[in-house]
């Protein structure tokens, strides 16, 4: 390529000095180089330099003065679409990559290394709704353990989630049974969360091929609408996931569909305040897109992060017996 751009230069140039000497005197060699190639002015009986005479030369000159200008915009115009062309090429991996630690900030954003937290779940019916107290600890990108607290008939329900392997556990009937990997979608204690959901783990990032399709300005920041594929062996239900996240990695929203790409439900973050030291969504609401007046709704009474949890907290004898 830089081949061409030299010859072409090169011819340029050579017509350009024409354009202003406006003839070529009989003694006068004219050289071209062309990297390697290089052509001499014919002598004076030749019909190349014929052309270049005086009694040709202003038939020449307008001929090129009409014809350079369009020349060199054409040129600079085919420059300029190939260079564009090669950016957005060898910039398509680097959004995609990019796109991947987008998610991967934002899932980190919300568990940090370690956390403890207090939310209170409200699961919304048109004729019913009902309250529960959550006590709940996270430990990396997928260890989680969650505990009802109240109301009393559902106390000491639990459930331990722990690489990609799930566990609940019924006191009434002091039973631990482990849910396999299909039901790590499935609804959570009748709520519109999955298991997932609120582990909050990398299967998101881990799962699916993540795209930047675009940027949104939401409150004078920059919002990633983010496009999340599943890979073709992951174990998961969705057909595809968008998620818009803020540029401080606060997950706005997570749009859920299905196989034939039709939106399920949508996950909103919202109330974004101070709990915890730092800025963090303090009101999340999962709802149903085919069903009216439905959702079930988080709120955070308290948030702590990075504390010193031990890998025993995430064991099946934690759940069973807490804190021994």
């Amino acid at each position: 390529m830089r081949k061409k751009f030299a010859t072409v230069w090169g011819l340029i140039f050579q017509f350009i000095n024409l354009y202003f000497s406006g003839h070529c005197e009989q003694s006068e060699a004219i050289s071209i180089s062309t990297r390697g190639l290089r052509r001499s002015c014919l002598p004076r009986n030749d019909r190349i330099t014929d052309i270049i005479d005086e009694h040709h030369g202003k038939t020449l000159l307008t001929v090129f003065r009409v014809c350079f200008f369009p020349f060199i915009f054409i040129l600079f115009l085919g420059t300029a679409t190939s260079a564009e062309t090669s950016a957005e090429m060898s910039g398509a991996p680097a959004m995609a990559a990019d796109a991947r630690a987008i998610v991967d900030e934002a899932v980190n954003y919300l568990r940090e290394e370690t956390s403890e937290s207090i939310v209170h779940m409200t699961i919304h019916r048109p004729d019913w709704e009902r309250t529960m107290t959550i006590r709940a600890w996270t430990k990396g990108k997928s260890d989680s353990i969650f505990r009802i607290e109240s109301p009393p008939k559902d106390k000491g329900n639990g459930t331990l989630k722990k690489g990609r392997e799930m566990w609940i556990f019924n006191p009434k009937v002091n039973r631990v049974i482990k849910l396999p990997p299909s039901m790590m979608s499935q609804s959570w204690q009748g709520s519109d969360f999955s298991n997932n959901d609120l582990a909050k783990s990398d299967t998101v990032i881990d799962d699916y091929d993540h795209t930047l399709i675009k940027t949104e300005t939401l409150d004078a920041k920059t919002v990633y609408v983010i496009e999340s594929i599943p890979k073709p062996d992951a174990p998961v239900v969705w057909g595809m996931q968008t998620l818009k996240i803020r540029e401080d990695f606060i997950l706005l929203s997570q749009e859920f569909y299905d196989e034939d790409r039709q939106l399920v439900k949508v996950l909103s973050m919202e109330k974004i305040g101070m709990i915890g030291g730092k800025l963090y969504p303090m009101q999340w609401q999962m709802a149903k897109a085919d069903a009216e007046d439905e959702y079930t709704r988080i709120d955070y009474e308290s948030i702590v992060f990075n504390l010193d949890l031990s890998d025993h907290m995430f064991t099946i004898s934690n759940l069973k017996k807490p804190g021994r």
